[in-house]
């Protein structure tokens, strides 16, 4: 005999509350082994494999790809097999006998150690469809549909008659509804226990844009006999689009850079100031680096490398700007230490890998650190937690280049450090007018933590290592 085990999608970390199927990695029916991985989800941090704790045949899949599933939520249903001596009754077995064979803590929050929520067997009138009397190794499995919970409206009537707080998956979900105008109580939730999900209010919002696209298309269908015009359909929020126009949704990687920058320019007062500054010596002296044979021989030095080590000896004299807000409390808190972030463009968008400790490293340490989290960010391999905790960001945007920027800050930090192209271009040296290496620096700052003058000082103070790098010798 066999009972059915149902497989949620455990919590991922770091405060992360749904994830976007990717892509399945095995199909109904399949067999699939204890900790084997079944699904690739991509969530607002990375990309994860989510490994199965149970050991047994796939009877159901939740979720085709490219839905969003929230942290809890059904991602499967296995059927596991118990030993012959048990129960063949599944209708009349009361005593919970646990599967045999269950892996350990799986993903952060998740385990499999205790009871199996809302777990339920074969019945007998279900098993000729689902699994045989014999080992569930070699049992027949018809494959099933995927299941998808279809979403209704509820009356006006009804929804004006409930009482209490609507269920909701998360504050995001009824802000998106309010920010629509979405009116929750005329949903019904497909989640557990008709928890109203993102998915339910996407199709909500959907809906809602076809019918004010048909609605808008019937108004203008006399107008156009005798004018043809291009399509025009009226968006939800008022604004033009073209009927043809392409949408696509902000979520994952993308969706949460989104909100990310529209939060701290919602809620940053920043500004910014920039200096072009010399950057001939900093280049001879990197190259003297890379050239230098022997014991003091390493590997080679990057120049994001020295510009970090020069970021990390800067907030050292101005620690002013390796600090965040706490808003509710009315405080800046300023950060003992320096977890430099550094801004990385990959192929599933920007993301913002964190160098640890980076105050306790020198420039070969930090090098190499931004080497490695670089291959995983474009492997998409990053972690979470590799991608959190940043206090400060360099922002090297002259691989792109272009020569200055304005960049956002990434929120809750105070500050970040932009980096244009360094190229040639005529420069007063010495009195004389020579073709220098000269690059642009910009510095964007929250004018809550400090005023211009130590934003000011500290981006003077970094021009000037990258124009006579023997200043960082005083901190060495």
């Amino acid at each position: 005999m066999a009972q059915v085990l149902e497989f949620k999608l455990p919590d991922l970390g770091e405060g992360l509350t749904e994830a976007e199927i990717v892509r399945w990695l095995v199909e109904v029916g399949d067999v699939v082994a204890i900790d084997q991985p079944v699904v690739e989800v991509e969530t607002a941090k990375a990309m994860v494999e989510v490994p199965c704790p149970y050991g047994g045949v796939v009877t159901a899949r939740f979720g085709e790809e490219g839905t969003e599933l929230p942290v809890g939520a059904p991602l499967l249903t296995v059927a596991v097999g118990v030993p012959e001596g048990s129960s063949g009754s599944g209708e009349d077995s009361g005593s919970g006998t646990e599967p045999s064979g269950g892996s350990g803590n799986v993903l952060v929050g998740y385990g499999t150690g205790a009871p199996a929520a809302r777990r339920r067997r074969i019945r007998p009138n279900r098993l000729d469809r689902t699994v045989t009397e014999a080992p569930v190794s070699r049992a027949p499995v018809v494959k099933a549909p995927v299941l998808e919970a279809p979403v209704v409206t509820v009356p006006a009537a009804d929804a004006a008659a409930s009482e209490g707080p609507v269920p909701v998956v998360s504050p995001l979900v009824r802000r998106l509804a309010r920010q629509n105008d979405i009116d929750l109580r005329r949903l019904a939730g497909s989640g557990p226990d008709g928890l109203i999900l993102r998915a339910d209010v996407d199709r909500a919002i959907r809906t809602a844009e076809e019918t004010a696209a048909a609605t808008a298309r019937a108004a203008r269908a006399p107008v156009q006999a005798q004018a043809p015009t291009a399509a025009v359909a009226a968006a939800p929020n008022g604004v033009a689009a073209a009927a043809d126009a392409e949408r696509i949704p902000l979520r994952g990687v993308r969706g949460a850079v989104a909100d990310k920058l529209s939060r701290s320019r919602t809620e940053i007062p920043d500004a910014t100031c920039w200096v072009d500054a010399d950057a001939t010596e900093l280049m001879a002296v990197r190259a003297a680096m890379n050239a230098a044979t022997g014991p003091s021989a390493g590997p080679k030095v990057s120049v994001l490398a020295l510009l970090a080590r020069i970021c990390t000896a800067a907030l050292g004299r101005f620690p002013e700007l390796n600090a965040t807000v706490d808003t509710e409390a009315r405080e800046i808190v300023r950060l003992p230490g320096v977890h430099l972030g550094f801004a990385a463009q990959t192929e599933r968008g920007l993301v913002v890998p964190v160098v640890r400790d980076a105050h306790t490293r020198n420039a070969e340490s930090i090098g190499a650190e931004i080497a490695r989290l670089t291959e995983l960010a474009r492997t998409g391999k990053l972690s979470p937690a590799q991608l959190t905790g940043g206090t400060f960001t360099l922002n090297n945007y002259g691989v792109f280049g272009v020569d200055g920027s304005t960049p956002i800050i990434n929120h809750p930090e105070a500050a970040m450090l932009g980096v244009g192209r360094i190229m040639p271009k005529p420069w007063v040296h010495q009195g004389e007018l020579a073709v220098r290496q000269v690059v642009q620096l910009s510095l964007t700052f929250d004018h809550r933590v400090c005023d211009g003058g130590t934003a000011g000082g500290f981006l003077r103070y970094v021009a000037d290592c990258v124009e006579q790098p023997a200043v960082l010798l005083r901190t060495l």
